[in-house]
């Protein structure tokens, strides 16, 4: 496969200071603004290797995106100057082509008889927002994971969810994953790529790293073992097993807002932790921070405790094992619903298999003749009505495309962009909307995708996944993949693997805003080639020991930069505090005129199936107050 660009010389270890590097430590310190960061790196040393295949030039926010975000923020099309009209008009415009924004297309449709022509604008080079992939291949196998958003529930098959997959041709599937295909004895490998809470195997390890003291030691079967070995003191193994008994016997609410939700929101998931196990403040920061919190991106410190409880709640499964995902993670299922959209964007049938290993037709997604579009590398900087917004009959939206500005119209809008954006690019904004997004903090994250020629130095420790307590990430397990996308229908030691690490920046004590602001800049100021090394030396340094060589096992990494990944749901917002209503009740409660508002932020729940439930009321709001009445 093509390799990696960066080469193997110009960083040490010595460059880096209990795994953070020191330069980032500077950054920090220094105040430097984001511009200034990226002005200092040149071209592919921030976004970096991307893969092959369709996603190639999209992995995460590369350097063109961030600086399109910024100059939004920052008001460089505040002025609005030579911008060129296309004379379009569509029934809907939809700001952002994740999955909230390309549900929205789909429902706005359907709603409309199939009569209506809505368009969707999306920044990325390809369609799918933080629900992408990146694909390697290694030694002629092509390996594929996921860049964002990962894990596929099989819902009840008659909820609005289920209904709403079979549409796009998800029929609740149960996936046939690979078998065991080594001749040694199998161990147990995981449908998804995440520490999931549940019954660990015993071939789940613990790295302690060398601020426990010692070289780093590994304890494999920790919780069979009792922690017995781990390098912490008794007091610690005492608070982690008293947390590890009872994470599985969670009060349930009756019902979202009832008492109990509501209690949980007006403290932080920390201080619930704290009272319900009985733990210390420093044990679940020094280990259980911030995987616990981690569905909302950052350490429990900064969350309201119901964070934790609101998605079980929300969307109770048919059976325990419910959890599926395909191979590049919910790509898949954006690529479902644009090949619903536009039957010919995708290759081949209308199957499973067929819209996973199909290729996009680009030239068909934004086809005049047709009915619904999508249109890639387009920037919404401007959406505003024509006139008040209780008398207008349009809304003009200004975006930029090749570096040029324009304009069209629309007879109603769905935001469905990340609060980060929307509260600049809808100019004509009430103050009381306004004031709702200034609730809404956002974290980093990144998702680094490392493939491997085998996984055979795992397979020789005794483990298939493993959580660390220091340095880039958390953990990380094998994955064995779907049929359908699975480069062959076994796997064993000597396969091919990706390895994914999810990279979180949580800042424990800081408050949540300040936490993510520090995690951004930490994450945009460390170069691809940084965090390559960084990478390189922290599995040479866990798994050396087994014979892994990063030089020689290493086949490629892909970095995935999320600037405003997840939305971390501070205390009270869910219901609210001080008397005022929660900030989402205030997007969610009637349509600005012709816009409403989706995207999973309003939800306080990072999940797909909130921004397809979010899409749904936004859209119904138009067709029921906006459409109906033009």
């Amino acid at each position: 496969m093509k390799r990696d660009s960066t080469s193997q010389d110009g960083i040490t270890r010595r460059d880096f200071l209990n795994s953070t590097l020191l330069a980032s430590g500077a950054v920090l310190l220094n105040q430097v603004t984001p511009a200034e960061l990226l002005a200092q790196q040149s071209g592919d040393d921030f976004t970096g290797y991307g893969g092959i295949g369709d996603y190639a030039n999209s992995n995460g926010n590369t350097e063109g995106i961030v600086k399109a975000g910024h100059g939004i923020r920052d008001g460089a099309y505040d002025a609005l100057k030579n911008v060129t009209d296309t004379g379009e008009t569509f029934d809907c415009v939809i700001v952002g082509g994740g999955i909230s924004g390309l549900a929205a297309a789909l429902l706005f449709q359907r709603g409309t008889g199939n009569k209506s022509n809505p368009l969707v604008l999306e920044n990325h080079p390809i369609f799918g927002g933080e629900a992408k992939q990146n694909e390697f291949e290694v030694d002629g196998q092509r390996l594929t994971a996921h860049q964002g958003s990962a894990v596929f529930w099989v819902p009840y098959p008659y909820s609005f969810i289920g209904r709403f997959y079979d549409s796009i041709g998800l029929r609740a599937p149960r996936f046939e994953y690979q078998k065991w295909g080594s001749r040694e004895p199998e161990i147990p490998l995981s449908k998804t790529p995440y520490d999931m809470s549940g019954e660990m195997p015993k071939t789940y390890g613990f790295y302690f790293g060398k601020k426990f003291g010692g070289s780093g030691t590994w304890l494999i079967d920790p919780w069979g073992k009792k922690l017995d070995g781990a390098p912490i003191t008794s007091q610690q193994k005492a608070d982690l097993l008293e947390w590890r008994n009872g994470h599985h016997h969670r009060p349930k609410p009756k019902y979202h807002g009832d008492p109990i939700t509501r209690q949980f929101d007006a403290m932080t998931l920390e201080d619930h932790m704290m009272q319900r196990f009985g733990i210390g403040r420093e044990t679940i920061r020094t280990f259980l921070a911030p995987v616990e919190g981690g569905g909302s991106g950052l350490g429990p410190d900064a969350l309201s405790a119901y964070a934790e409880y609101a998605a079980d709640f929300l969307y109770p499964l048919p059976e325990d094992d419910a959890d599926q995902m395909f191979p590049g993670g919910n790509a898949g299922i954006a690529r479902h619903m644009v090949k619903t959209l536009v039957p010919d964007a995708i290759t081949g049938p209308e199957t499973i298999e067929g819209v996973q290993r199909g290729r996009v037709n680009f030239a068909a997604l934004d086809r005049k003749e047709q009915k619904a579009r999508v249109r890639l590398n387009a920037t919404v900087v401007a959406v505003e009505h024509e006139g008040a917004a209780e008398k207008s009959e349009a809304v003009v939206v200004t975006y930029v495309k090749d570096g040029k500005l324009y304009r069209l119209r629309a007879r109603s809008v769905v935001v469905a962009g990340g609060c980060w954006t929307a509260k600049h690019i809808v100019r004509d904004l009430p103050a009381m909307h306004r004031e709702a997004y200034e609730q809404f903090y956002r974290s980093p994250c990144l998702m680094a995708n490392v493939a491997v020629r085998n996984w055979r130095f795992l397979y020789k420790m005794g483990i298939s996944r493993c959580r660390w307590f220091e340095g880039l990430g958390n953990y990380m397990e094998v994955r064995k993949l779907p049929l359908f996308g699975a480069p062959s229908p076994t796997i064993g030691p000597d396969s091919p693997t990706v390895l994914t690490l999810k990279c979180l920046y949580s800042y424990p004590g800081l408050p949540t805003q300040e936490q993510g602001m520090r995690g951004r800049t930490e994450m945009i100021g460390t170069s691809f080639h940084q965090y390559e090394q960084q990478i390189r030396d922290q599995f040479n340094d866990m798994f050396g020991h087994a014979g892994f060589d990063a030089k020689r096992d290493i086949a490629g990494i892909i970095l995935n930069r999320w600037g405003h990944a997840y939305l971390n749901p501070q205390p009270g917002f869910f219901f609210g505090k001080d008397g005022k209503p929660a900030p989402s009740d205030v997007l969610r409660a009637a349509p600005f005129g012709r816009i409403t508002f989706a995207n999973t932020d309003l939800a306080g729940i990072m999940d797909h199936r909130t921004s397809i439930l979010e899409a749904d009321r936004a859209v119904r709001q138009l067709l029921d107050h906006v459409i109906t009445q033009a």
